[in-house]
């Protein structure tokens, strides 16, 4: 009877250590790894949010504030389309 214990207890330890390196260490790396992506996509969104707010705030203190438009030297040209004439189909 020893002897089928003994391959029986093998046999266990055969597929335990198949279940822990062949599934769950996998396993424990590809979520760690999927946390770890979801995070640094996180921290990227987040930077470009903070940055459009800054440019956006930018932009209104420019309005807030009086410009007169810049003074060119160039008089201005105008544009020249000839004979084209813009339509829009009907259907």
């Amino acid at each position: 009877m020893s002897f089928v214990k003994l391959v029986i207890y093998i046999l266990a330890g055969w597929f335990l250590y198949k279940l822990i390196f062949q599934f769950i260490i996998p396993v424990y790396r590809g979520t760690k790894q999927v946390r770890r992506q979801m995070r640094d996509m996180q921290d990227a969104m987040r930077q470009q949010f903070e940055q459009q707010q800054r440019y956006q705030q930018g932009q209104q203190q420019q309005q807030a504030q009086p410009q007169s438009p810049p003074i060119s030297h160039e008089p201005a040209r105008k544009r020249d389309d000839g004979d084209y004439i813009e339509f829009e189909e009907v259907k």
